[in-house]
């Protein structure tokens, strides 16, 4: 009788085991799928949606991030997550379906596609430049050119000039503009005329245009439909979105694997070289210890944005161009537009502001608008000469220029007041320290 007794509570047991773990299998299911990146049909307008208020956003928050975007010269604003619009807003006369460059955002894509054509045996990013396009594509002597690797361009490390004489600039890809300056993998510089070689690169091996290639790697799983001209890439914003969503899935559109290389990837949005801790292949991110900006040799201590995320990784280009990705929060935030402010190939005051307005959608967060000094600070007159001002509430500590060629100049001032007497003619950086040991950096011209 006993041994009967025992079987029947081992048999309760076993199913009241079972029982449970049915449960939280189907439970893990349920979460798993409730977590799963949605991705729109790759042809049509249709694009499934959040309502920002099941994420605990308030209207007038919303409203008051459309208003700072409208301000600052937006035509369009799009905020994805786990895939799903939550938020989309064209300013203007700017509709969904109007189109506009990516600009230097487009380096990114180029370093996806870079990927792709190295996992399909194409190229191999560790060979030299010239191995695919042949000698002399620069005016360094062959020794040197034979030195500068695929992935030099991806890092920003060619060791060409990024400043080269007159009349070229740092877009040309003319050989007589790519001057030899130092030895490849010794000098981060951002050289878009460098970089544009990598596109060069893909196309001669493949043997179509670069146009065909994206659409065939790229949009022909996606649903992008964009189209590169003068190796910039033109678009709608909800492309710079499905593009973003690529990348949030690390290569992944749906049930394709695009870029099948996850150490290329996990290289491309990580750190790819010890001089720019904030720059990968073609892609720019946040939360290193310090960074460095297009047109100065210097590392500025510090996150690139220090109100974004800090496992964010974006495309930037020039006039605020913005695609962000946020894996730890599922985001995708896309911003097209004219510039918000001054003179920017990459990271400006706007993405400090506009990620404030973002994270404080939420209505449990501080009022909107709380912004601190930081963003608030300005300088003024620029361009200058012989002295500025600094508007800010706050005591200012020291103030330093530094040149694009890394040289450091310590100036005087009192209260906001700042001498600038000895700077030569030029763009400098300046560094303000205030008294709260905040460091806020400005771009100033010297007339």
């Amino acid at each position: 009788m006993l041994g009967l007794f025992k079987l029947r509570k081992y048999i309760l047991v076993k199913v009241h085991m079972k029982k449970h773990l049915f449960f939280a299998f189907i439970w893990i299911c349920l979460y798993t799928k409730s977590q799963s990146l949605y991705y729109p049909p790759i042809s049509g307008n249709t694009w499934d949606t959040i309502a920002p208020q099941s994420l605990g956003w308030c209207q007038a928050r919303i409203d008051s991030l459309y208003n700072y975007a409208q301000a600052k010269n937006s035509k369009s604003l799009i905020i994805l997550k786990n895939g799903k619009i939550v938020l989309e807003k064209y300013f203007g006369t700017y509709t969904k379906d109007s189109l506009w460059y990516w600009a230097s955002a487009s380096k990114s894509l180029a370093g996806f596609i870079t990927g792709i054509a190295q996992q399909k045996g194409y190229i191999n990013i560790n060979n030299s430049v010239s191995s695919y396009i042949g000698n002399g594509w620069s005016s360094a002597t062959l020794p040197q050119e034979l030195q500068i690797k695929v992935k030099d361009l991806l890092k920003m490390t060619s060791g060409l000039n990024d400043a080269p004489t007159t009349p070229c600039t740092n877009e040309d890809t003319a050989k007589v503009c790519l001057q030899y300056l130092t030895t490849p993998a010794t000098r981060w510089a951002y050289h878009t005329g460098a970089y544009k070689k990598v596109q060069d690169v893909v196309s001669a091996t493949v043997g179509i245009s670069y146009n065909q290639i994206t659409n065939n790697w790229v949009e022909a799983f996606t649903g992008m439909s964009g189209f590169w001209f003068d190796q910039h890439y033109n678009s709608k914003a909800r492309d710079m979105a499905r593009f973003g969503l690529l990348c949030l899935n690390k290569g992944i559109w749906a049930n394709d694997t695009l870029l099948k290389d996850s150490l290329y990837f996990k290289d491309m949005v990580n750190t790819s070289q010890n001089l720019n801790n904030a720059y990968g292949y073609l892609w720019w991110l946040n939360g290193k210890s310090s960074f460095m900006t297009p047109g100065f040799q210097v590392a500025f201590p510090g996150t690139l944005m220090s109100n974004a995320p800090t496992d964010m990784y974006c495309a930037l280009g020039k006039n605020d161009q913005k695609i962000y990705v946020v894996p730890s929060q599922k985001l995708v935030v896309i911003r097209q537009g004219n510039t918000a402010g001054g003179f920017n190939l990459a990271a400006s005051a706007f993405d400090n502001v506009l990620w404030d307005y973002i994270n404080k959608l939420n209505c449990s967060t501080s009022g909107i608008n709380e912004f601190t000094d930081k963003k608030n600070i300005s300088v003024h007159p620029n361009p200058t000469s012989g002295s500025f001002f600094i508007s800010t509430s706050q005591e200012i500590k020291t103030v330093s220029a530094t040149d694009i060629l890394g040289r450091e100049t310590q100036l005087d001032f009192e209260e906001n007041k700042v001498n600038c007497e000895n700077l030569s003619k030029g763009i400098y950086l300046l560094n303000i320290t205030l008294s709260n040991k905040q460091h806020v950096f400005k771009k100033i011209i010297m007339n």
